[in-house]
C-alpha cells in the first residue's frame, strides 16, 4: 500500500508522503515540493483562452476533455495578474455543501466545467506531483477536512465530505480516509512535547476557524487511535476570506459606490444604492457570476440609482474588465499591511487614475470586529465542550494562514491567558500531521 496526505485548503494546499527508505531522516513523511521548493500551493486554477501566446512549458495540464489549458498554483495567480485571456478559480473549497457543487460553470471558450470536475483536476495535479516526487505510484489518502464545513447543518456538512471522497476516488485513489484538521495539527505540535498536556489547537485558514482540544504527549504520539485523548471539536465558518470581504467593502467597495445613495429626489429620501453586487464582487466563489452578460447588463441600466455618476462608472469598469479578483487581492494586500505597521492607502489606479482608499487600524478593527469575536466564543466553547477549566489548557497551538493576523492572535491569546502560544508552521503544520497520521494508519 502506497499512501499520502493531502491538506485541500481554501487558500492553500499540501501534500506528504513516506519518505524513500534509506533517507537521511530516517523512516516518516515529508512534505513534497509543488512549485519549486515551494512545499505548499496555492488552491487556485487558471483556464487559459490565450496559451498560444505563453512560453513553452508554462502549463502543467489540460482540462478533462483536452480542449483548454490550464495551469496552477502560483502560476494560476501569475497569469491572471499578468493580464491574460482566461478563468481564475480560487476558494474552491468554499463550494464543498453547496447547491454549486454539482453545477456547470463556463471556463472560456464556451468549455463548461463542473466545479467539482475543477477540484478533481487540482487532486489531480497534487497527486501527479507527489507520484513523481516519490517515484511510485499512490493508493491510499488521508483527507484533511474542516471541523464543519457548513456550520449547523449536518446533511449538507456529510454531503461536502462526499463531495471531496468523491473527487478523491475519482482521481484514483482507492482507500479515502478523513482527519479533522486541527486534530492534524496538533499531531504535529505533539512532535515537541516533552510530556502530557492539553492543548487548544486554532487551525484559522481561508474559509473556516476551527478548535480542537487534544491531550497530547509523547507516550501518546504512537497510538494510532486518538478517539480517546480528542476532547472537543468546534468550528466556526469564518476566516481569512471573509476578513477579506469586510476589508474590501469598509475600503474598496465605497468609491464604486457601495454604502452610497441615489439622486435628491423633491420630497423623498434618497434611496441607498443596492448592495447586492459588492458583496459578490467581494466573494471569490461569486466573483464572476458577476461578470456574466444578463448581469452586465442589469448594472449598466442602473445609472438612475447613483447619486454620483463616477461611482456608477468606476463599478462598470471593474465589472467589463473583469478586475474583482484583482481588487480582493488589493484588499487582502492592504489587510496585511495594517496588521503590521498601521495605516496604509490603497491604489486603486487600475479603476481608475489617481484613485485611492485609505484603509486605517481602526477601520479594520470595525470592519473585522464582529468576526474576530465570534471566532473567539467559539475556542471558549470548544473549551467548554471539553469539560475542562481555561487554565486546564497548557498551550495555544497557532496555525493556519490567517493567524498571521495579529488583531485576531492577540485576542485569543487573551482568552487563555495561561496558556502559551505556540506558533506553527501556518501553511503546513496540517499538512505534516495529516502525514503523520496517513502513516500510522496506512504505513502498517
Amino acid at each position: 500500500m502506497t499512501f499520502c496526505a493531502i491538506d485541500f485548503g481554501t487558500s492553500n494546499s499540501a501534500i506528504a508522503i513516506a519518505r524513500a527508505p534509506g533517507d537521511a531522516q530516517g523512516p516518516g513523511m515529508r512534505l513534497v515540493p509543488l512549485e519549486g521548493d515551494q512545499l505548499t500551493m496555492p488552491t487556485a486554477v487558471f483556464y487559459c483562452t490565450d496559451a498560444d501566446d505563453l512560453p513553452p512549458g508554462t502549463w502543467k495540464g489540460r482540462t478533462f476533455d483536452d480542449s483548454l489549458p490550464r495551469t496552477f498554483g502560483r502560476a494560476a495567480m501569475k497569469a491572471y495578474i499578468d493580464g491574460y485571456e482566461g478563468r481564475l478559480m480560487r476558494s474552491m473549497k468554499s463550494i464543498l455543501g453547496t447547491a454549486l457543487v454539482d453545477q456547470t460553470t463556463e471556463v472560456g471558450n464556451g468549455l463548461g466545467v463542473k466545479y467539482l470536475d475543477i477540484i478533481t483536476g487540482y487532486l489531480r495535479h497534487l497527486r501527479s506531483l507527489a507520484e513523481a516526487s516519490g517515484g511510485q505510484p499512490l493508493d491510499s489518502v488521508v483527507m484533511g477536512r474542516p471541523v464543519f464545513f457548513v456550520d449547523d447543518e449536518p446533511e449538507r456538512d456529510a454531503a461536502a465530505q462526499a463531495s471531496l471522497e468523491a473527487a478523491a476516488r475519482a482521481v484514483g485513489f482507492q482507500n479515502v480516509s478523513f482527519q479533522f484538521e486541527p486534530i492534524a495539527a496538533a499531531f504535529d505540535y505533539e512532535q515537541q512535547a516533552t510530556h502530557e498536556e492539553l492543548v487548544l489547537v486554532a487551525d484559522i485558514g481561508g474559509g473556516t476557524s476551527d478548535f480542537s482540544v487534544v491531550r497530547v504527549g509523547p507516550e501518546r504520539a504512537g497510538r494510532i487511535d486518538r478517539r480517546d485523548d480528542i476532547l472537543a471539536n468546534h468550528g466556526v465558518h469564518i476566516a481569512g476570506t471573509d476578513f477579506d470581504r469586510h476589508v474590501s467593502l469598509a475600503s474598496v467597495m465605497p468609491p464604486m459606490g457601495y454604502g452610497g445613495f441615489g439622486p435628491s429626489i423633491k420630497g423623498q429620501a434618497p434611496r441607498p444604492v443596492p448592495s447586492r453586487v459588492y458583496f459578490d464582487l467581494t466573494t471569490w466563489h461569486l466573483i464572476n457570476t458577476v461578470y456574466q452578460p444578463q448581469r452586465v447588463a442589469e448594472l449598466r441600466a442602473m445609472a438612475d440609482f447613483y447619486g454620483d455618476a463616477a461611482q456608477h462608472q468606476r463599478l462598470l469598469k471593474v465589472v467589463q474588465e473583469r478586475l474583482g479578483h484583482a481588487l480582493v487581492g488589493r484588499a487582502e494586500t492592504a489587510k496585511i499591511a495594517v496588521a503590521q505597521g498601521g495605516d496604509t492607502d490603497l491604489d486603486l489606479g487600475l479603476i481608475e487614475k489617481g484613485l485611492h482608499s485609505p484603509l486605517s487600524a481602526t477601520q479594520v478593527v470595525q470592519a473585522l470586529g464582529h468576526d474576530l469575536g465570534r471566532i473567539t466564543t467559539c475556542a471558549r466553547e470548544a473549551v467548554a465542550q471539553a469539560g475542562v477549566k481555561e487554565s486546564d489548557i497548557s498551550a495555544l497551538y497557532f496555525t493556519g494562514g490567517s493567524t498571521g493576523l495579529k488583531l485576531l492572535t492577540d485576542q485569543l491569546e487573551a482568552a487563555f491567558p495561561h496558556a502559551k502560544a505556540v506558533r506553527g508552521d501556518r501553511l503546513a503544520s496540517v499538512a505534516t500531521g495529516l502525514g503523520l497520521h496517513a502513516g500510522r494508519v496506512y504505513g502498517r
